[in-house]
């Protein structure tokens, strides 16, 4: 199962990026895939070949506008487990003893 953290940000002319945020986030939220929105990218859950292909979905939204598009892409593979977004932070919560702001 992998975790896929990325971000896209088209270089335009345009201060906000927003509406190709909203964009992107329609894509991810189609695709079925447990995501999470964080204020600096998308965290996507799935197997290998499900999560680059929501995020080949996105470049190629952006690509039909965009000139130029930056991505950085952050992956964690590990065999034979599921629902790690949560599992991850409940761990360190349960260290702690305390819910955290996610």
């Amino acid at each position: 199962m992998v975790l896929l953290e990325f971000s896209m940000t088209p270089f335009t002319l345009e201060d906000s990026k927003s509406k190709y945020v909203a964009r992107i986030l329609d894509i991810v939220d189609k695709s079925g895939l447990p995501y999470q929105l964080t204020p600096m990218g998308t965290i996507i859950e799935g197997e290998w070949d499900q999560v680059f292909a929501v995020v080949t979905d996105c470049f190629r939204s952006l690509e039909a506008d965009c000139p130029r598009i930056g991505t950085q892409i952050k992956i964690d593979y590990r065999a034979g487990t599921s629902s790690r977004m949560k599992s991850k932070v409940e761990a360190v919560e349960t260290l702690l003893g305390r819910k955290l702001s996610t």
